[in-house]
């Protein structure tokens, strides 16, 4: 007997929101299966409004709204059981994003959850990650952001250390992110890595997807801090225009897309890791897992 549910995920990012629909098979006797049907990504970057002037601007609220509306008629032709729409560090900083969720429910029908750094971090480990973890070795968890990166540390398959920092590429493309943050983020990997040995990291972000697929390997093979680091300096080495002509990157991935590598670049250093493995998992999949689970 085979059972399908279909649930779907909002991610309400910084740079970037995110509709995406989940086939759950359930069979009896072995674990669900969750299968990715659709992903939409719409390119509003929320994090522009929050972190230079402190509110979502009018022509973002009606973008939203706009986006929303569409999220809402998708799931309906999906038959979508179950939803959850989850709004991270744009919406928490912006003195109006509890208003904006508010114009939303009420213009779209769609009710936003304003999540807090750990509660992100938490539902984004909470991705299954296990099927990715390997015996014996330790790995750092890195998710990053338009508004913030989310840090977690897993050894023995379990996590020991957990922490968002304000540092995301959005606010780094605004020189928003001061010098004591990175020493903040590099004092925090340092203490935490210290005692455990073979570290890899995990990365997570639409950024690091984007250059895992630029590397052409397959799924469980890493990369390595030679190749991110040659990355970056041949991203650092092109236009912003030939980012878009040449390697086919969105508008709006073009310029963080540097950023965001510098962040991995610097918690491999930091961490002592190698490697970096790349499983395709973001906060909209921990989402789908954590309500299938009834984990929020």
């Amino acid at each position: 007997m085979i059972d399908i549910k279909i649930y779907a995920a909002i991610d309400i990012g910084s740079n970037a929101m995110r509709l995406l629909i989940s086939n759950i098979v359930e069979q009896e006797g072995r674990e669900p299966q969750f299968n990715k049907n659709s992903l939409v990504r719409v390119p509003i970057r929320l994090g522009q409004d929050a972190f230079t002037v402190g509110e979502i601007s009018e022509e973002n609220i009606a973008r939203m709204i706009d986006a929303m509306k569409a999220y809402k008629l998708l799931m309906k032709v999906y038959k979508v059981e179950r939803y959850m729409a989850c709004a991270t560090s744009a919406m928490r900083e912006a003195y109006n994003g509890q208003e904006v969720a508010e114009i939303i429910e009420r213009e779209a029908g769609i009710k936003i959850d304003i999540i807090d750094g750990k509660k992100e971090a938490a539902i984004i480990a909470a991705t299954d990650l296990n099927e990715f973890l390997k015996p014996g070795q330790n790995y750092l968890f890195v998710d990053v952001g338009g508004g913030s990166t989310e840090f977690s540390l897993f050894a023995d398959g379990k996590i020991v250390a957990s922490r968002s920092f304000k540092n995301g590429t959005v606010r780094l493309l605004n020189n928003m992110v001061n010098e004591v943050v990175w020493q903040e983020i590099e004092k925090w990997i340092k203490t935490v890595t210290e005692p455990y040995e073979n570290i890899s990291l995990i990365g997570s972000g639409g950024n690091i997807n984007k250059l895992f697929k630029l590397s052409g390997k397959k799924q469980d093979k890493p990369l390595s801090y030679f190749y991110i680091n040659s990355q970056y300096l041949f991203l650092n080495s092109l236009t912003y225009e030939q980012r878009i002509a040449q390697l086919g990157l969105n508008t709006d991935r073009a310029d963080v897309i540097i950023y965001a590598t510098r962040i991995y670049l610097n918690a491999m250093k930091w961490s002592g890791a190698r490697n970096i493995y790349v499983p395709k998992i973001g906060l909209s999949d921990g989402i789908v897992k954590a309500m299938y689970f009834n984990r929020i």
